[in-house]
């Protein structure tokens, strides 16, 4: 991480990609469908399908949408059969990038996907090119105003965090790659009457990307946030540091 905060990373990327992300309710659906087929309708037993729930209802989305969904997946209602599959490969200044999706068809996917990362000066690698320079976690991110680093630190240790750090005006609290137990932590937070910026299974880097060259950096939020935008992409993840400055400026 070389003492690289990963929520003000994830800031400055976001706020370029979300400004123009859409297709927030396809996204949160397919998710919804896909953990009750692997898991359950039941969210009581399944943390990866509360999760998804948390986010429809973040969203506003209507609960008959959301009951639809869980329907399909369960195989209760007819619909269309989704799998997962993760594309890597590298975008502009060398960045190591991950895209997971969710897709009925694998081969017009990968066809898409790849053309984004060649037509921003990128390029899809072979599985595995990349992710061995990331470790799969839990991430929770607490505002500092709503606890001391002590009591959160002893609070989510004792849930079964794997660490507490520092990052601007927040804390990033550290779980293993696991729903539950990142839920387990996130409940133990909440019971405090804490309520997290955001907690999310993530993919964080070993080792990051220096980019302060300002085309750089745009060429490379602008492939991000094309993958983003792909009504198959459920996440994208990469190893860029982006400058402060360089993303004020595209932030501007």
């Amino acid at each position: 991480m070389g003492g690289h905060s990963h929520w003000a990373g994830i800031k400055h990327k976001k706020a370029l990609v979300d400004a123009k992300k859409g297709k927030v309710f396809t996204k949160i659906l397919r998710e919804i469908t896909i953990a009750a087929k692997m898991s359950g309708g039941n969210p009581d037993q399944n943390p990866r399908l509360r999760k998804a729930m948390d986010d429809a209802r973040a969203a506003n989305m209507p609960s008959d949408n959301v009951k639809r969904a869980i329907m399909k997946g369960t195989g209760q209602l007819p619909g269309v059969s989704y799998e997962e599959i993760t594309y890597e490969g590298y975008g502009p200044g060398s960045v190591a990038v991950i895209v997971e999706c969710t897709t009925d068809n694998k081969n017009r996917t990968f066809s898409e996907i790849r053309k984004i990362f060649t037509s921003h000066g990128g390029s899809i690698g072979t599985a595995g090119c990349v992710s061995y320079m990331f470790k799969g976690k839990g991430l929770i991110v607490v505002k500092k105003e709503d606890i001391s680093e002590d009591d959160l630190m002893n609070l989510a240790l004792e849930a079964g965090a794997e660490d507490v750090r520092t990052a601007g005006d927040v804390y990033e609290v550290i779980t293993s790659p696991d729903m539950a137990e990142l839920d387990a932590v996130k409940k133990a937070i909440e019971a405090k009457g804490i309520t997290p910026v955001s907690a999310d299974l993530t993919m964080l880097p070993d080792t990051e990307v220096n980019i302060t060259d300002e085309h750089t950096a745009e060429t490379l939020m602008n492939m991000l946030e094309a993958l983003d935008d792909h009504d198959d992409t459920k996440n994208v993840y990469d190893n860029s540091n982006i400058d402060e400055a360089v993303a004020a400026k595209l932030n501007a």
